[in-house]
């Protein structure tokens, strides 16, 4: 059991670790902007990513579902922000994936499947109501997301988004994942210990 135990600490991933390699990206995009514009700092986040995703590859072992999509949607809206030299296509990426996202949760409730429950199922164990109930949090959440996104690129400075989708986004689904803990709490199944008892060892 200590072996077993010991095995499952070295697979747990360091929060620290996870923020930097989602926030690297974003943090080089927020300089590169400042320093060169926008065309630069869109292919320095293609980059960025790239190397974010090798990253959690080796050091990880596995590329999570989330990053590896958003990575896919980098590449190529950024690309044609490149490629045609219009900012436009980088500053919609944000609203297509989040809609993206709540789409194919909001298709997994149709069919009576928690597509969370698929990807976080070995983190989290709780009743059905629960995974649904979380299914259709973060299905408004993306869409808040998406909204918001179409407003402040529409609506403000280029310098304005940039600094949103830099360093509001990420704050934002922290507040919204610690805003989950009563649900998730409330709906967990407690883990069964699989070590013998002291009876049944005697």
């Amino acid at each position: 059991m200590v072996q077993m135990n010991g095995l499952k600490a070295k697979q747990e991933v360091n929060p620290l670790l996870k923020i930097t390699l989602e926030m690297g990206p974003l943090v080089i995009f927020f300089v590169m902007n400042s320093m060169k514009g926008i065309f630069y700092a869109t292919a320095a986040l293609m980059i960025a990513t790239l190397v974010s995703l090798a990253a959690s590859r080796l050091i990880l072992k596995r590329i999570p579902v989330m990053p590896l999509v958003t990575g896919a949607f980098v590449m190529v809206f950024g690309a044609l922000t490149i490629y045609l030299q219009d900012a436009t296509f980088i500053k919609i990426k944000p609203t297509i994936l989040n809609l993206l996202f709540a789409a194919v949760l909001a298709g997994g409730l149709y069919f009576r499947k928690s597509l969370l429950k698929i990807v976080l199922g070995e983190v989290l164990h709780m009743q059905e109501e629960g995974w649904r109930l979380l299914t259709i949090r973060w299905t408004g959440f993306f869409i808040v997301l998406a909204v918001v996104n179409e407003i402040v690129w529409r609506n403000f400075s280029e310098q304005a988004w940039i600094a949103y989708k830099s360093f509001g986004v990420m704050p934002l689904t922290m507040l919204f994942m610690m805003a989950q803990i009563t649900l998730i709490m409330k709906y967990q199944i407690p883990e069964v210990s699989s070590e013998p008892s002291e009876i049944s060892s005697t």
